[in-house]
């Protein structure tokens, strides 16, 4: 038998080494809570800082600055590889398995794999395409024309940035599958902000593989290409800008770009008897036979493709040659490219710049030229100043880039393909000069305008508008409110016959066709001019319900339309962020959006 005292001193050896154990395994722990808290903010603040570096980044890109986003990669991918560590250590790994604190850890962990992934796959293969773009635009704009690697080396990066896109996309999936409901402040505010940068980064991807795709064949990689080039007169309003009046032809041979013609719609291409090509029996309707006979008018419509291809039948039955694609810009973006650029000189003396092109192109011609022809010479010589000038050194640059963004966003800059798949390509692209089709829970508006005076006096047009979105209804659809005030600048006297035309609503009268596109599915209610109610034209053009009204404006004068509208059925559970789309002028609309909240089921 065992003696009790050895019992006895046996169960006290036993509690100090469990005591001293349980010493022991407290202490692992809490030396391990304290390294996973030192990690986990650690990686926190990395991918705080990783955020605000994809907000730089998304900056640069849109201006074009290719060097500084190349060192912000760099940084970014230095950020994204220390929080991916911290996030997949022994110490994380045990604390992801730690109530309270296993959300937090595993949603920081899914943020650093997500901006990992950015870092490392994504942006490389898009800052590659974009210095491929940029080389050879540089080399095109530089006058020696893109070489056959620059071309290659383009056309190879659009399956990279569509596998980079695909990338991208499942980041964002993994991202909005988080629940962030119970996670703290520090680790919801990683995400958010991670998940806003994906936000602004991805919308890029798709058009970056676009013009990689594109850009090759544009170009004249696979053989010449030849483009009619319209310069849209402002001071005589169209649905997309203004009326087609100095065209250029371009040709463009595997990467070089030279001048082939210059005439003027009206007196090169002439009306014709019927129209050029069938037309769509609504848009006749609505328009008249003009679309397709008249070449100032085949931009009625506010459908650049319409437009686009009648215009290039005109030119191939006037010129015998087919071209592949027609563009069209106007003098207030090539005033933006002149900020960039620099001012150019007039084949007839003094120049043109930033600040004075709109002025003299639109207003000073007719104002100290008087015969037709030569203010068609004038307009010539200044669209070749200025092509000359694009086509003949001038490198790409952020400026250059910003200010064809800007162009781009407010339409100036519109483009169609004769080839089919280039021209699907182009669809659905700010350069398109279409209105969408379907436009999920972002109702959108058409205001455009076309000109009812036959003079110059689109000049002195102010316009502002306003879109308001109503309670829902029945079924879904909302009621829409727009609201348009015109308004004319013009003098009461002293402006020459050039710029009063036609004069037909009466010289110095500003007489202007309002047309309102519903959204798709939906229709125009009502109207009222100056707080009376007053009836309006109808039409349909590419599926929407137009309304038509005519506004006269003596000098000095303004008149208001309220447009009541009614939207097709949208979806129930998703805030209305109602879009106008408006045809360019002169000086920017004042607008004014009121979204609509959310339908409850």
């Amino acid at each position: 038998m065992v003696p009790i005292e050895h019992l006895r001193k046996l169960l006290r050896t036993r509690r100090r080494k469990i005591v001293a154990a349980a010493v022991v395994l407290v202490v692992v722990l809490a030396g391990a809570g304290l390294r996973l808290a030192v990690v986990g903010a650690d990686a926190a603040a990395h991918l705080q800082r990783a955020a605000e570096l994809v907000g730089d980044l998304e900056q640069q890109l849109r201006g074009g600055d290719l060097a500084a986003a190349r060192v912000t990669v760099a940084e970014l991918r230095r950020q994204t590889r220390a929080a991916r560590d911290d996030a997949h250590g022994p110490s994380w790994r045990l604390g992801t398995a730690v109530p309270g604190a296993g959300d937090d850890l595993r949603a920081v962990g899914a943020v650093a794999d997500a901006v990992d992934a950015l870092a490392a796959k994504v942006l490389p293969p898009l800052l590659d395409a974009a210095d491929g773009m940029s080389a050879a635009m540089g080399r095109v704009s530089g006058g020696a024309g893109a070489s056959e690697a620059d071309l290659d080396t383009v056309a190879a990066a659009a399956p990279r940035i569509e596998e980079a896109a695909g990338v991208a996309r499942a980041a964002q999936r993994r991202l909005a599958a988080l629940d962030t409901g119970g996670l703290t402040g520090r680790v919801r505010s990683a995400v958010r902000q991670v998940d806003d940068g994906l936000d602004r980064v991805v919308p890029l991807l798709d058009p970056a593989a676009r013009a990689a795709r594109l850009l090759p064949a544009l170009l004249g990689a696979g053989g010449p290409r030849t483009y009619l080039v319209l310069f849209q007169n402002l001071a005589e309003v169209r649905a997309t800008g203004g009326m087609p009046g100095a065209f250029a032809v371009l040709q463009a041979d595997h990467g070089k770009i030279s001048l082939v013609e210059q005439g003027t719609a009206a007196k090169t291409l002439r009306e014709f008897d019927t129209p050029v090509l069938p037309l769509d029996p609504d848009q006749e309707d609505l328009f008249t036979n003009r679309l397709g006979t008249y070449p100032a008018d085949v931009n009625l419509t506010p459908d650049f493709p319409t437009a686009a291809a009648l215009i290039r039948e005109m030119y191939r039955q006037r010129s015998g040659r087919s071209v592949d694609g027609v563009f069209a810009t106007d003098p207030v973006a090539l005033a933006y490219l002149l900020g960039a650029t620099g001012p150019v000189t007039l084949p007839t003396g003094g120049q043109l710049t930033a600040a004075t092109a709109v002025r003299q192109l639109l207003s000073e011609v007719y104002l100290k030229i008087a015969a037709e022809p030569d203010q068609d010479a004038y307009f010539a010589g200044a669209a070749k100043a200025v092509l000359d000038r694009l086509m003949g050194g001038v490198p790409m640059s952020k400026s250059l880039v910003s200010a064809m963004s800007r162009a781009t966003d407010e339409r100036r800059l519109l483009a169609w393909s004769a080839h089919p798949e280039e021209q699907a390509e182009i669809a659905g692209t700010p350069f398109a000069g279409t209105l969408p089709a379907d436009d999920g829970a972002r109702p959108s508006v058409g205001v455009f305008l076309n000109d009812g005076t036959g003079a110059k006096l689109g000049y002195y047009l102010t316009r502002s508008v306003s879109l308001e979105t109503g309670r829902c209804l029945d079924g879904g659809a909302r009621p829409l409110r727009v609201t348009i005030t015109l308004g004319s600048t013009a003098p009461a006297q002293g402006l020459p016959r050039s710029v009063l035309g036609l004069g037909l609503a009466g010289d110095y009268t500003v007489r202007t066709n309002v047309m309102v596109y519903a959204p798709p599915g939906g229709s125009p209610v009502s109207a009222r001019q100056d707080g009376a109610e007053v009836d309006f034209g109808t039409g349909l053009d590419k599926g929407r319900e137009v309304a038509v009204f005519t506004v006269d404006l003596a000098p000095g004068a303004h008149s208001t339309l309220v447009v009541d509208l009614v939207t097709g059925p949208l979806p129930a559970q998703e805030a209305a962020e109602p879009r106008l789309i408006l045809t360019p002028g002169i000086s920017p609309w004042t607008t004014r959006l009121q979204p609509g909240r959310a339908c409850e089921k």
